[in-house]
This record gives C-alpha cells, sequence and structure tokens, in this order.
C-alpha cells in the first residue's frame, strides 16, 4: 500500500510518485498518467518546462509542478502560478517548486508564499539547490521549504544535503532514483542478492531502499509493466543491516555533472510555450 510523508506544513504526500519529465505531451502522458492511477499511484511530477501540463489530470492525484527561473520574480511569479492552474485545469497546486537556483529566486518565493496563504499552492519547496543558495532562500522564507528535489541514489546519498535542511523540516525528493539507469549500480552485488531473497528485481530493491530512507521517488516510465512493478515494493520490508549494506555503497558518484556556470548557460534550452 502506498505510503505517505508528512511535511513541515502538514500536508500528507504519497511517497510514490509518476515522473512524467520529456515524456512527450497529448497522448503519451495521458496514457502514462492514466496507467499509472490505475495501478494506484496518486503523485505525479511535472513541470511547466515539460510542456505537457495540459495532459496532466486533476481527479485525486497529487500534482508536483515547477517554475523555471524566466518565471521568478514578484509579480511575475504571481501570473505564472495563474497560467499553471488554468492549463491544469484545477483550483490548487499540491506542490510547487523553483526548478533551479538561479534568477530572482527570491521573489518568487514571496509570491509562491502568497499562492500558498490565497490557498492556490498547498506546499512549495525547492528543486536543485545545493549550493549557499539554499541556506540564502531557507533562511530569507517565512515558509520553509517542505521538499527539496534533487538527485539521490545509492551511489550519492547527499547524507551532507540531508543534515543541511535537517533544521528546516524539509524532506528530500529523489530524482534519478535508481541511477538514471546505471547498469553498474542496478547490478550492484547486494541488490541482486536481496532481489532473489524477496523475489523482487534489483530496481524494486533500490525503489524500497529509498522507501525505508524517507526519500519521495519517482520514477520515469510509460511503459505499464515498468510502472506496475516499480509500485510494487510495499509488500516487502528491508532488514536494517540490509539498509546498511546499501548505505555502504555510498561513494560521490553522481549522473549529472553540469557545473553551475553550465547549468545557468543552459537556462536558455528550455521556454515553456504559452
Amino acid at each position: 500500500m502506498q505510503t505517505y510523508i508528512t511535511l513541515n506544513d502538514g500536508t500528507k504526500i504519497p511517497q510514490f510518485g509518476l515522473g512524467v519529465y520529456q515524456v512527450p505531451e497529448g497522448e503519451a502522458t495521458y496514457n502514462a498518467v492514466l496507467d499509472a492511477l490505475k495501478i494506484g499511484v496518486r503523485h505525479i511530477d511535472t513541470a511547466h518546462a515539460y510542456q505537457n501540463e495540459r495532459s496532466v489530470s486533476r481527479e485525486e492525484v497529487w500534482i508536483t509542478t515547477k517554475l523555471w527561473p524566466h518565471e521568478y520574480g514578484e509579480g511575475k511569479t504571481a501570473e505564472a502560478i495563474d497560467k499553471m492552474l488554468e492549463k491544469l485545469g484545477t483550483d490548487y497546486i499540491d506542490l510547487l517548486l523553483l526548478h533551479q537556483q538561479f534568477g530572482d529566486y527570491l521573489g518568487a518565493w514571496k509570491d509562491m508564499e502568497k499562492a500558498v496563504k490565497a490557498g492556490k499552492v498547498k506546499s512549495i519547496g525547492i528543486s536543485n539547490f545545493e549550493s549557499e543558495r539554499l541556506e540564502e532562500l531557507c533562511e530569507a522564507a517565512s515558509i520553509k521549504p517542505s521538499v527539496l528535489q534533487v538527485e539521490c541514489h545509492p551511489y550519492y546519498q547527499q547524507n551532507e544535503l540531508k543534515k543541511r535542511i535537517e533544521k528546516y523540516g524539509t524532506v528530500i525528493e529523489s530524482w534519478y532514483p535508481i541511477g538514471h539507469g546505471d547498469k553498474g549500480l542496478i547490478g550492484e552485488a547486494v541488490f541482486t542478492k536481496l532481489a532473489e531473497k524477496y523475489g523482487k528485481s534489483n530496481v524494486q530493491i533500490i525503489l524500497r531502499w529509498h522507501i525505508q530512507e524517507g526519500t519521495i521517488v519517482f520514477p520515469r516510465t510509460t511503459n505499464p509493466q515498468h510502472m506496475k512493478e516499480n509500485f510494487e515494493i510495499f509488500d516487502f520490508e528491508l532488514a536494517a543491516d540490509e539498509m546498511a549494506e546499501i548505505r555502504a555503497l555510498d561513494c560521490g558518484k553522481r549522473f549529472f555533472n553540469m557545473t553551475l556556470a553550465e547549468q545557468e548557460a543552459n537556462l536558455g534550452a528550455w521556454h515553456p510555450a504559452d
């Protein structure tokens, strides 16, 4: 059965979701979301920059979506939120994130806080904030980020980052939860051993580890069978020593390696359509 995490604002977020990043707008997104809903997934992670929000249905779904830096700034962000609500066909967004740590993120955060008070957004958080800008925003915020979405997997467990956000009550949400599908990671002996023991796949073992670590995950797939398998991780539990074995894999290896400067230079590659 799906598990939930209580955020620092008191809302409960489904711990397992479906990511629709780079899934083509239209029928592909519609079918992926429909398949997810059929198997019990109730958390859809999208973004204004992903160009497919019009395909995301609101019924009984926790929707996480994101603002792109060119939408940051007092007034500008408020307009972007209203556009998102219109495209999603909903009166509120469950979780709204700042997608990147560039631009006027402090001005954007003020508008996000106003949106919470207006009932347009339930929870607010950040994505890809790992520099000192993380503390800058958190200290300036009246409403502390409920979620920090970053790369996180057994090779890159973000333990230092978790310590930095602990005082804010912020929860880690993982993109690349299985290491961008890296065969070396997925094929680690510990996962193969545990998969055999529990009658699961190596990927299911990794996803189960995330769940027990208290991380929110949203593996991306449009394959209904993979989706179903990914979600079948709530009928077993890893033992403490098995969790420790997996934690021992942490080696600081990440799969997204753009520098801050490269990320900022690449922002122009994504411009959400009106």
